[in-house]
């Protein structure tokens, strides 16, 4: 294994967090199986106790865990000097092809982790705890993909050697590519403009509907056009936002534009793009737990400020790849 401090903060910090979760976990199960908040016996405040406990640590866990995407990443572009062949984070991800599945998993797991931060906002500013065993249910759920995430981290870098010969990201991202990769890279750049620009036009007009009405029918249509969006944002980061970046049509890779001959520029992308996507998740994902009394107006309120932080975000997003696309020396005219 390949001694880096990103790499030393990732295992230190993803087994903090997984004997975190395995004590949250333990808790949660007797919580699940006892917990009667119409009960005043010593073992029902015993527990309200200790929810409060299990509420911090996991704060902070699913704090770590919404961030270390951010350093794996990072980290994987950083150590790739270290691997010939390797021009980029595709080159150190492919000198292990475990590294592939960290990614996805994370990725994946932001979600539910950002969600459940969520969870427990509302559930500790409610009278009655209404959300206690559903946050505890999902806590169960998530842990596992936690464990599997720390087992996939440990067996990546234990697997990487310098000596290894990898290949960069010009093989995986080409439209000659028989890959997936290759596919999205492949893609028609004036259609893959009109569908993003299209979707974006969507997402952020379901937005603005949804703050100006009560309606749970857009709840849910923002929330599957945010997931939409997403998929069509990364294809469109692949397929042409890049190459205006790189000021290269031949040059798709997404990961390149986190680099320091680029600014750092592809940070902000994907924290905009991320955030704008968590933000219109959430009142689809909310819209059933209006249900509880002590609930219902505060999600109604927390709404608007998601729908605002949700156009916000994608809005940001949109503006720094179409500066990117507008003041390009690249013209894309033989493609069209």
């Amino acid at each position: 294994m390949i001694l880096h401090v990103g790499i030393m903060a990732l295992l230190f910090g993803s087994g903090i967090v997984m004997l975190m979760m395995l004590y949250a976990s333990t808790l949660g199960i007797q919580i699940l199986i006892k917990w009667d908040y119409n009960s005043s016996s010593p073992q029902q405040l015993t527990l309200e106790r200790k929810t409060y406990l299990i509420s911090t640590l996991t704060n902070y866990a699913f704090a770590f865990i919404v961030l270390s995407g951010l350093l794996f990443v990072f980290t994987a572009d950083d150590i790739h000097s270290m691997f010939v062949g390797a021009m980029c984070a595709v080159g150190s991800l492919n000198a292990n092809p475990i590294g592939w599945n960290v990614l996805w998993l994370k990725i994946i797991i932001f979600f539910p982790a950002a969600t459940w931060l969520a969870l427990n906002y509302f559930d500790q500013r409610a009278e009655d705890f209404p959300l206690v065993k559903i946050k505890y249910f999902f806590l169960l759920l998530i842990t596992p993909l936690i464990a599997l995430d720390l087992y996939l981290q440990i067996q990546y870098f234990l697997g990487l050697h310098p000596e290894y010969i990898t290949s960069c990201c010009g093989a995986l991202f080409s439209s000659e590519s028989s890959s997936i990769a290759g596919s999205l890279a492949g893609m028609p750049v004036k259609r893959m403009m009109w569908i993003f620009y299209s979707c974006l036009f969507l997402y952020c007009s379901f937005c603005v509907l949804c703050f100006f009405t009560k309606a749970a029918f857009f709840r849910y249509l923002v929330s599957i056009t945010a997931v939409v969006f997403f998929l069509v944002a990364i294809t469109s980061i692949v397929s042409f936002i890049s190459i205006y970046i790189y000021e290269l049509p031949s040059h798709h890779c997404p990961f390149d534009i986190l680099q320091k001959n680029y600014n750092y520029i592809g940070y902000p992308i994907y924290i905009t793009l991320f955030s704008g996507v968590l933000f219109g998740l959430f009142p689809g994902v909310f819209q059933v737990l209006k249900k509880y009394q002590s609930l219902g107006k505060k999600i109604s309120q927390a709404e608007k400020k998601w729908m605002i932080w949700a156009v916000t975000c994608t809005l940001c997003f949109a503006a720094i790849s179409s500066w990117h696309i507008i003041y390009s020396n690249l013209t894309m005219k033989t493609y069209y």
